[in-house]
């Protein structure tokens, strides 16, 4: 995969500070006030020192950031009746103390589509944004993909649960729709992805699959 990079904000009680988020859809790495991060979860961001810097950022649990919040717009590519067009994914991110809570807004051709204000996960807040588009639009993310798939336990992560079967496709498309065919497949994995990235080798997957229900097709807002 190559690496892809977000414009982005960091804010915490000290103040706050552009910065890039780069991903290579499965690790995160993030400079904050001349200190590397770097993680699977954005719940998970840990200094690759190993050391926080004193009085750099805000506060840890764990080592890895926390009390502060993230900002940022990915472009993000999007399906409209099977053809593809380009939208802008804006991301706020607010890493409380064992309760994150995220927002997603999705700006296409002038409209805003949102999750909820206060969503405990990706997974959530793209299933919650996915009910509110227009029939005939396809977010073409990971989550969205016919090739990835959570794996059968309850609970799951802020971010980068996502399993990918890219390199045992062909196996994945049959099984996986039951809980014993993911069970059988796991090692086969190509490895953990995060939810908002977007492949090269997407394939969407069954309407049926994304858990998202067609709601009221209305924009919240217009840009």
């Amino acid at each position: 995969m190559t690496d892809e990079s977000w414009s982005g904000w960091y804010r915490d009680a000290r103040g706050s500070e552009a910065v890039v988020l780069t991903t290579d859809g499965q690790r995160l790495r993030i400079r904050v006030r001349g200190a590397d991060f770097e993680g699977e979860s954005f719940d998970g961001l840990r200094p690759v020192a190993g050391v926080l810097p004193e009085g750099g950022v805000a506060d840890s649990v764990g080592g890895a950031l926390t009390d502060c919040v993230l900002e940022w717009d990915l472009p993000l590519p999007v399906l409209v009746a099977g053809a593809l067009r380009h939208a802008t994914l804006g991301c706020l991110l607010s890493l409380r103390r064992d309760d994150p809570a995220l927002h997603l807004a999705l700006h296409l051709d002038g409209a805003v589509y949102e999750s909820a204000r206060a969503e405990r996960d990706f997974t959530a807040a793209l299933a919650t944004l996915r009910r509110g588009l227009p029939e005939g639009v396809r977010l073409q993310t990971c989550s969205a993909c016919a090739f990835s798939g959570p794996f059968p336990a309850p609970g799951r992560g802020l971010s980068g649960t996502l399993a990918c079967f890219r390199d045992a496709r062909d196996a994945y498309r049959g099984p996986a729709a039951d809980e014993g065919g993911v069970l059988e497949l796991w090692d086969r994995r190509s490895g953990t992805v995060q939810e908002i990235w977007s492949c090269r080798e997407f394939e969407a997957g069954p309407a049926e699959a994304l858990g998202a229900r067609r709601g009221d097709a209305v924009p919240l807002e217009r840009a």
